[in-house]
């Protein structure tokens, strides 16, 4: 039986799987040739990833209780993929007070967070001193809240607007309170594809330059990747190749997190070369190749639960990914692009997802600390969430919450049902 289930293997792709599991560094040019794999290959890979998600971090899988707070989305930097950003003098433009933002991190405090992750729109109007008042505002009422803010785009920005060394700059913000740094305005760290996705935006060797910068300060960040448009094989290959040799220099990424472009309602999406986003395979394909070709300088891989579905990222948990991000509670920019799978994953339900999986879910902080392993569900912590009025079809006497009363009475001695019986 076993034998039947390998006949199918390509040798090539074996002899790189098995490498992989045995410690050995996969070059650009062996990840390129996993980016291609399809059928067999494609679940040799997904398995030997699964394997090595294993051995490099067990069967927990962790996520985090965080809120997003975009402070703005005025913006006019013109990036094609972006449905979110908005001049200032149309009618959905907005721009938070910096009480609006402390009132949106107390709401989360009090469901849980841990974190806040905050960026926006770069708006000419804002100079530095309103990115570094943002932090000094929430420091000010909670010290003990971890603040995970400012791309590099936003980090470029506010040195062009201070005129500081960039090192200055972040020991600048660090001492405001900033804790880490998303690592997004990557897309696709190749210029060539960067000056068609937003020309306007930083390139590939400023990019690199303010994370090395930021990671110098002691300011550790996240590791992306937007894929699924216009990219090809060899843009990821020498994507994932740049970050791998960040982080052998700098040791600075806390994650690698992959991140599904989405088309619907963007200019980027309706160009008639542009992919309409990455499929299901695309999907665990990146993040298997990703597993195998980062360890053992990366080993915590992030699915984007936003982008995927939870149903798609549980497969993601047998296809290399560890962690299953952040609860968001207030997700924007890829809702605006026109993703249909919610602004918030109460952690509830991320318990729930990874315990179908058969996994134990794990609470983490930003830096990946153990704050709760929930080993037994009875012992699970109630929900912090808001109620929320739900909808529910049928007899009013469910709706009316009457039946459920009545099937709590009567537990153990209702009829047994016919399971053949057919309709409604």
């Amino acid at each position: 039986m076993l034998e039947r289930l390998l006949a199918d293997v390509s040798k090539d792709v074996a002899v790189l799987l098995d490498g992989a599991l045995s410690g050995r560094e996969l070059s650009k040019e062996d990840a390129l040739s996993l980016l291609h794999v399809e059928g067999p290959d494609f679940h040799a890979l997904l398995r030997a990833a699964d394997v090595a998600r294993k051995d490099d971090c067990g069967d927990d899988v962790s996520f985090v209780i965080t809120r997003n707070i975009n402070f703005t989305n005025v913006c006019y930097v013109g990036c094609s993929f972006c449905g979110f950003a908005r001049h200032r003098d149309e009618a959905e433009a907005f721009d938070r007070s910096f009480e609006e933002i402390n009132a949106n991190a107390r709401n989360a405090i009090s469901r849980g967070a841990t974190e806040v992750c905050i960026q926006g729109g770069i708006d000419p109007r804002k100079d530095h001193h309103h990115y570094h008042g943002i932090l000094t505002h929430l420091k000010a009422e909670f010290p003990e809240l971890h603040i995970h803010a400012f791309s590099p785009e936003e980090m470029d920005y506010i040195s062009r607007q201070s005129g500081m060394p960039l090192e200055e700059q972040m020991r600048w913000l660090i001492d405001a309170g900033l804790d880490t740094m998303p690592g997004t305005a990557a897309e696709i760290l190749d210029d060539s594809v960067r000056r068609v996705l937003s020309p306007n935006k930083l390139m590939t060797g400023r990019w690199k330059e303010i994370v090395r910068a930021a990671h110098a300060e002691g300011l550790r960040s996240t590791a992306t990747i937007m894929y699924g448009h216009i990219e090809e094989p060899a843009h990821v290959a020498t994507h994932l190749g740049v970050l791998r040799e960040l982080q052998q220099q700098t040791g600075g990424f806390t994650e690698f997190v992959p991140l599904g472009f989405i088309h619907e309602k963007n200019v980027l999406g309706q160009w008639a070369h542009s992919r309409p986003g990455p499929s299901g395979a695309d999907d665990l394909r990146l993040i298997a190749v990703a597993r195998l070709f980062l360890r053992p300088w990366i080993t915590n891989i992030q699915m984007s639960w936003v982008k995927m579905g939870p149903k798609l990222s549980q497969i993601a948990l047998e296809a290399g990914a560890n962690d299953f991000g952040g609860t968001l509670m207030e997700e924007s920019i890829s809702r605006e692009s026109g993703s249909d799978h919610g602004e918030n994953l109460p952690p509830e339900e991320m318990r729930r997802l990874i315990r179908e999986m058969g996994r134990t879910p794990v609470q983490r902080t930003t830096l990946y600390r153990t704050v709760e392993r929930y080993d037994d569900p009875e012992k699970d912590p109630p929900s912090l969430e808001p109620e929320r009025d739900q909808e529910i079809s049928g007899p009013a006497r469910w709706r009316d919450g009457t039946g459920q009363a009545r099937l709590e009475r009567n537990s153990g001695d209702a009829p047994e049902r016919n399971t053949n019986a057919t309709g409604c």
